[in-house]
């Protein structure tokens, strides 16, 4: 048989679909998310994450110091807090010698260089578990950005070098530049999570948090998952009001979503692999029916193929372990 053209030239060999593969993993797209609680010399395995860890900050800061040898230079900071110091304001979250505060200092102290972003939004600090000031069981808006203004500057004058509002309010993201602004912190990032969709993958993340809603849900906040043109609607409105990056979160039900925003926009695009979908992959590999390292590979590749320049990831060691 006699064809003009054989595709398959290009796959006879590893060196050939090396030399030839367009999406390429590197140290650099990945951002690690940290659960950090109160105490010392302490780490606990979260239950529906295995292998993920709550830290206290004398160990978190022992964890960035081994992923900056790794060549992994960002993390995103989450704090787990006390539950006597929860409110339905978040009063802890502007605490300047609060944990998310404390934290961020000591990582920069310890990596000068180490990209520091920071988790804004109200659940870990409400009383309500909501990631707004909750009255007569309605989530206030307005009310409730005044208040990530504020945590957005406190984490500013800790250090931060971006703040990544992910309580899906509107108008947050221009309040919280003009804030920064009026601060003069001219220079800290804002990384948007803009399309953040109400997903039954959040679980594992809200154990190991201890943030699930008291009441309801988050779907009046957080987007509708049949939605595909509200994605781009709320990300260039995000940029407009002065969103840096970009994030969409999930990330494996929503690479249609990535794909949009990506060919839509000039900043950098981000997206969330999160907690249900990590634990997902753990869980099959448990039972044996899927090749856990290869299985991670594909995933976070589908996220960088549909377009995510940078990708937060429960896995980003693993990764850098199988790239290198």
């Amino acid at each position: 048989m006699y064809l003009q053209r054989r595709n398959r030239i290009l796959r006879q060999s590893p060196s050939i679909r090396n030399l030839v593969r367009e999406t390429i993993l590197s140290p650099n797209d990945f951002i690690v998310p940290l659960f950090i609680l109160e105490g010392e010399n302490s780490q606990s395995e979260i239950h529906s994450m295995p292998g993920y860890y709550r830290r206290s900050l004398d160990e978190t800061v022992k964890e960035a110091q081994l992923l900056w040898s790794m060549g992994l230079k960002s993390v995103l900071l989450f704090v787990k807090c006390k539950d006597e110091l929860k409110d339905n304001r978040g009063t802890e979250a502007l605490n300047p010698n609060g944990l998310m505060q404390r934290s961020i200092r000591a990582i920069k102290e310890a990596i000068p260089d180490m990209l520091v972003m920071t988790d804004v939004a109200l659940d870990p600090f409400s009383s309500y578990g909501h990631d707004g000031i909750v009255e007569n069981n309605q989530i206030l808006n307005d009310a409730t950005v005044e208040v990530l203004a504020g945590m957005s500057v406190s984490h500013a004058q800790a250090g931060a070098d971006f703040v990544a509002p992910s309580d899906m309010m509107d108008g947050r993201i221009g309040a919280i530049r003009k804030a920064l602004e009026e601060n003069n912190f001219t220079n800290t990032g804002i990384m948007s999570y803009s399309a953040k969709y109400a997903s039954c993958f959040y679980g594992p993340f809200r154990d190991a948090l201890d943030s699930t809603p008291g009441f309801g849900d988050k779907k009046t906040y957080q987007m509708d998952y049949a939605n595909r043109s509200e994605a781009l609607k709320e990300t260039l409105m995000d940029i407009d009001e002065g969103a840096d990056i970009v994030m969409i979160k999930p990330a494996l039900a929503y690479l249609d979503i990535i794909r949009d925003i990506k060919n839509a926009v000039t900043v950098p695009v981000s997206a969330y692999n999160i907690s249900g979908e990590y634990a997902m992959i753990k869980a099959a590999a448990k039972q044996g029916w899927i090749e856990e390292d290869k299985a991670i590979l594909e995933t976070v590749t589908s996220i960088k193929r549909a377009g995510a320049d940078l990708i937060a990831t429960y896995f980003a060691k693993d990764v850098v372990r199988l790239i290198g």
